[in-house]
């Protein structure tokens, strides 16, 4: 589009310095006329100076020869009936008559000139003006798109994975259809839904759910489309876009990252006033500005709610707060049931193992699974997706892509493989660890191998039991190396940083450590700019700091033992493992078992 309209202007501008040169040059070229009066003309003509006339009812135009040159003159006629004779006689060889070409025709050609002068003036001066000027005002018009249903209609069955959410959003859906059966109760439409929840959790999708399903007008938007450089262009725009959705009632407005403009007031030192606080304002006037009879409801999605005004959140501007959580074991079947359907998949390929193997994945997720396992079957030129390109794909998201090319000394390859088998063993020997489904000694993404360890189920409480054994299974690792290898190395340093993050989280979170006791000394996570505490305090005092410093050591330093022990009173399978990674570089569930109970101690 931009290329056919710079072929538009450069046709143009060519057109225009064509039309330029032509006129100069006619002009250049044309010979001024002499007003002679008509007494002149008539002496001329005896003197048979004249050479051509044209006669014309109210001028008389033609050439005379004045010292040897031509020159062009012009006379008002007076009345004269013998002048046809004075030609012939004066020798005139060239004399015509002109019709009378009316006032009209004369003003258009004396003025011709002057219009199409202003008009190409106007054209390629004042009209680009006022164009820039349009799109300095257009500033304060609102970004927001209205949706076309008939193209894009989205449905709840398009939805999957989150029926109590849906059940919430259906009552929104029915108010909008049948807005009287409420009203007849004194019943009032909710003014403002507020989706919360982990980035790909589907907020977007439901919004769009919603207008859908209440075959309403569907204005979108994103909150940082309403902040500019320029001050009051943020508040213009939520003006104009309730503008825009009351002439559409009854609709929708859906804001996208809400937080982006939502967030609490009094920011910055000494609680400064900007224009993202402006915008704030405008949208909590606006918000109850609007009745709820006339049938406007904004949805606002964010992943984080804790940022947000107070005020935007109060009862009567966001009425509801749905939570769209990650989707459990049944709600990752229907998504992958969704997204399947895209792509060809054989028939043996059970869906259920993917939903077990995917504990914490979004719908985002799983539809990148999803995609990810038709790019692989297509690279290996199959006609269709199996299990094992979809295993593969888990893998990829959860560790990255394999990194063959990479070449790892024996040496590196032996320590790796004696690291990767000590968190196998103790997830293994312990009790309420997750199962291990797989362990490589293939590079992935920036691990040099990794222990893939796949729940059988959701969990929503995790005892302190559980938390120990995974400390000891992170642990594992850094164990494994200084029993067989007698020295440790940097390879276990994602380990020690979840490890202490447990720790910690145990201490100051959830009341696990004897000495705190049942005490929560987390620091709240609020923003320095928001301008409520800069200096933060911790809490507690020094005396309470050490101790949980001394905790957070002492639990860190049992688990490695434990881990410790535990590897030296299998070292046998510990062996088995490490020799069969370096081997084949890949070991499953049985077989890992197998080896287990082979090399028993």
């Amino acid at each position: 589009m931009p290329l056919k309209k710079n072929i538009r202007q450069l046709l143009f501008w060519f057109l225009a310095f064509t039309l330029f040169v032509a006129v100069y040059q006619s002009m250049k070229g044309a010979q001024p006329e002499r007003q002679i009066p008509y007494s002149e003309f008539k002496a001329k003509l005896r003197a048979k100076a004249v050479t051509d006339v044209s006669v014309r009812q109210d001028l008389i135009r033609g050439k005379m020869d004045e010292a040897g040159k031509p020159v062009a003159f012009k006379t008002v006629p007076m009345t004269d009936s013998k002048l046809i004779e004075d030609l012939e006689a004066a020798g005139v060889t060239d004399f015509k008559a002109e019709a009378d070409r009316g006032w009209i025709a004369t003003l258009l050609l004396n003025v011709g000139w002057i219009v199409i002068f202003v008009f190409l003036w106007w054209f390629l001066f004042l009209r680009q003006a006022q164009m820039g000027g349009k799109q300095a005002m257009s500033f304060g018009k609102s970004k927001a798109k209205q949706q076309d249903m008939k193209k894009q209609k989205v449905t709840f069955k398009d939805v999957a994975g989150c029926d109590e959410t849906k059940e919430e959003l259906k009552d929104i859906v029915d108010y909008l259809k049948n807005p009287k059966k409420y009203q007849v109760l004194g019943g009032e439409l909710p003014k403002g839904v507020l989706l919360y929840g982990p980035p790909g959790t589907g907020k977007t999708l439901l919004a769009r759910a919603v207008a859908g399903e209440a075959g309403v007008p569907f204005f979108t938007s994103s909150g940082s489309e309403f902040v500019e450089m320029f001050v009051g262009v943020g508040a213009s725009r939520v003006r104009d876009l309730f503008e825009r959705a009351k002439k559409s009632a009854p609709a929708i407005i859906f804001l996208d990252e809400l937080d982006a403009v939502g967030r609490s007031r009094f920011a910055g030192i000494g609680g400064g006033h900007d224009e993202r606080e402006q915008t704030l304002n405008q949208m909590l006037v606006e918000l109850d500005g609007f009745e709820a009879k006339e049938g406007i409801i904004l949805i606002g999605a964010t992943n984080r709610p804790d940022v947000l005004d107070t005020a935007l959140l109060r009862p009567g501007r966001f009425d509801r707060r749905i939570n769209v959580p990650v989707p459990d074991i049944k709600g990752r079947f229907e998504i992958l049931n969704v997204h399947a359907k895209k792509i060809k998949l054989t028939a043996d390929t059970d869906l259920n193992v993917i939903a077990r193997h995917t504990p914490g994945f979004t719908g985002a997720d799983l539809a990148n699974i999803v995609n990810e396992a038709a790019i692989i079957a297509a690279k290996k030129e199959q006609k269709s997706v199996d299990l094992k390109d979809l295993e593969e794909a888990i893998e990829k998201n959860i560790a990255g892509p394999q990194r063959k090319s990479r070449i790892i000394s024996d040496s590196e390859k032996r320590v790796v493989a004696y690291h990767e088998a000590g968190h196998t063993l103790v997830a293994k020997t312990l009790p309420g660890c997750d199962p291990v489904h797989k362990v490589t000694i293939i590079p992935r993404g920036p691990a040099l191998g990794y222990t893939l360890q796949m729940p059988l189920e959701d969990k929503y409480l995790t005892s302190k039991t559980e938390i120990l054994n995974r400390l000891c299974v992170l642990l594992g690792g850094r164990a494994a190396e200084e029993i067989a290898i007698g020295e440790i190395t940097t390879g276990a340093h994602d380990d020690l940083a979840k490890v202490t993050n447990y720790a910690q989280k145990m201490v100051l979170e959830f009341g696990m450590s004897d000495k705190i006791g049942q005490l929560s000394l987390k620091k709240e996570e609020s923003e320095v700019f928001l301008g409520r505490d800069i200096m933060r305090q911790a809490g507690y005092s020094n005396e309470t700091a050490n101790i949980v410093d001394g905790e957070i050591k002492r639990i860190v330093s049992e688990a490695y033992v434990k881990a410790k022990d535990l590897l030296v009173g299998n070292r046998r399978a510990l062996d088995a493992i490490a020799a069969r990674l370096i081997e084949n570089e890949v070991i499953d569930a049985d077989e890992i078992t197998s080896i287990m109970a082979a090399n028993a101690a």
